[in-house]
């Protein structure tokens, strides 16, 4: 099982850095797997730390992945020295324990240092799950045929169309810009 979460790392110099990433739950902590190259990565190997954030907040995903807005608010962990995102619903704080290194995508074992539940959970929207889902098909448009990904956009903008609030909307309009402009660069 894999868990959509958005991990905070803090570079040597203190620089935060917010990346969507995939979670396995393991005993105890969670399995990390970044690619290379990654800022992400270079911070975890450097600092040993980070936090695995949870957040129903889809502009976070969207934002990072179009690259429309990559800083978002932070504030200091405080079992591990790392930043948590300002508006989690809820964090875990992790340390490193094992590296199992590999060219392209290394396993971060990752003990939990401090759990914390940070705001309620306010149920479940499918808008938010549809441009997550968005979003990861928006990273991929390298990899996938136009058709595939005209047919995914089209199923999920139902649940867009249905269930999405401002910022659902807003998030959706960024991975359609991003879209369009890969298009519109191999167009030329």
């Amino acid at each position: 099982m894999i868990r959509e979460t958005v991990v905070t790392t803090l570079s040597p110099e203190g620089v935060p850095h917010v990346a969507p990433m995939g979670a396995t739950p393991i005993e105890g902590g969670w399995l990390l797997q970044p690619f290379r190259p990654s800022r992400t990565l270079e911070n975890f190997l450097a600092t040993r730390c980070g936090v695995v954030n949870f957040t129903d907040d889809a502009r976070v995903f969207a934002g990072c992945v179009t690259k429309r807005k990559t800083e978002w608010p932070t504030v200091p962990a405080q079992a591990v020295a790392s930043v948590r995102l300002m508006d989690a619903l809820a964090c875990d704080e992790v340390e490193v324990v094992h590296v199992d290194d590999d060219g392209q995508r290394p396993k971060l074992t990752c003990r939990v240092a401090r759990t914390q539940s940070l705001k309620p959970f306010g149920g479940l929207n499918r808008a938010v799950a549809a441009v997550l889902e968005g979003a990861v098909l928006a990273s991929r448009l390298h990899m996938l045929p136009p058709e595939k990904i005209d047919a995914e956009f089209a199923y999920l903008q139902i649940a867009i169309d249905r269930t999405a609030g401002d910022a659902e909307r807003e998030a959706w309009g960024w991975i359609l810009d991003m879209v369009r402009a890969h298009r519109d660069a191999f167009a030329s």
